[in-house]
């Protein structure tokens, strides 16, 4: 029993102080810069971890930690184009379980489906091929490519990014480093066709077709692709026909990711005021609501819109991070964010606050 207001008082103090712990590393000469900060907007607010990753970069290196899922169990498995170390397995803590790899030095999209109750990654390489694994890193079944399917003639270029799974298994594939089209495949494998292609301008066609997902938050699933370079959410049909797209003025956008009524993405490049061209290290995370109305930028200036509902540039706010490529949400509503060209980093998390 604590018998004076200064023995309270005091043991008080011990009490904050432990609760803080895991943060002082924050405010320490040795903590990385804006470890430990406040990122996010509104009801979408995080404390930045750097420190997260317990992974040793003399055993599992990375070169650039494309993209990331959670699988049902809780573990995170983590995408990176190091040969050696395709896929990390991390716990929410940040300890690394396991790794494997499929030798893939252009692994760049990861997806986690399910078949037959049994959780799947797919897993799309730049270099031109689009396979299925298991968690256990077992390569299970393999795409054709775009020429051996009859989609490209000889030549044309082919470099998948991303895969997305339908609601009745048909496979999508983003050939957004490539010549811009998404093909469709039955749930074996067959090709069916092609839709998108190249164009400035044209609604449905592409700069970069960057990343897909289907979107089931209306009344019909709906494919939402990435348009990086026009800085756009872009809807289908399943069958490939245009229905919508959303303009995020100054995030030039990697893949689309759902969480509940929530849409966001990693923002790889950004603008400077006054200056629309992209520009390397500006990178953020965007936050959407049902609505698609942007509600939290973590990195970036807050969401601005006009009056007449129209989105402002949005920019970057502090360097927190370089090019943000993924993030993914995991099942206490915390982000990690994956990175490219950022120096070899590990993913971050954000430790939701508000």
């Amino acid at each position: 029993m604590l018998s004076t207001r200064r023995e309270f008082l005091a043991s008080a103090a011990l009490a904050t102080a432990a609760a803080a712990a895991p943060y002082l590393r924050a405010q320490s000469k040795t903590a990385p810069e804006f470890h430990g900060l406040i990122v996010g907007h509104g009801a979408h607010r995080y404390r930045v971890d750097r420190l997260w990753s317990q992974a040793d970069p003399a055993q599992t290196p990375v070169n650039n930690c494309h993209e990331m899922v959670q699988v049902r169990d809780g573990r995170l498995f983590l995408l990176t184009d190091h040969a050696k170390n395709n896929v990390l397995i991390y716990a929410k803590s940040g300890a690394l379980l396991g790794s494997w790899t499929l030798g893939l030095a252009g692994a760049h999209g990861l997806t986690l489906a399910v078949e037959n109750g049994r959780e799947v990654l797919w897993i799309a390489d730049t270099r031109g091929r689009v396979v299925q694994a298991s968690l256990e890193g077992e390569l299970l079944r393999e795409l054709p490519s775009a020429e051996a399917c009859g989609a490209y003639k000889p030549g044309e270029k082919y470099a998948p990014t991303e895969v997305a799974v339908g609601p009745d298994g048909r496979l999508y594939v983003a050939d957004g480093y490539g010549s811009q089209f998404i093909l469709r495949f039955d749930a074996a494998g067959r090709y069916l066709g092609k839709f998108g292609g190249k164009s400035e301008l044209q609604p449905g066609k592409f700069l970069q077709a960057h990343g897909l997902v289907f979107d089931s938050r209306g009344p019909a699933p709906l494919l939402l692709c990435t348009e990086r370079m026009r800085n756009e959410f872009q809807w289908f049909t399943p069958e490939g026909e245009f229905v919508k797209s959303v303009y995020l003025p100054g995030a030039f956008l990697s893949r689309p990711v759902l969480k509940g009524d929530l849409l966001m993405a990693g923002v790889c490049f950004g603008m400077v005021p006054h200056d629309f061209r992209p520009k390397m290290k500006r990178g953020f995370v965007t936050i959407l609501d049902r609505d698609n109305h942007v509600v939290s930028n973590p990195g970036g200036q807050a969401p601005r819109y006009t009056d007449a509902g129209e989105l402002l540039v949005m920019l970057q706010d502090q360097p927190v991070f370089l090019h943000g490529h993924d993030v993914c949400a995991d099942d206490e509503d915390n982000l990690y964010v994956c990175q490219w060209n950022a120096g070899k980093v590990y993913p971050y998390k954000l430790h939701r606050v508000g």
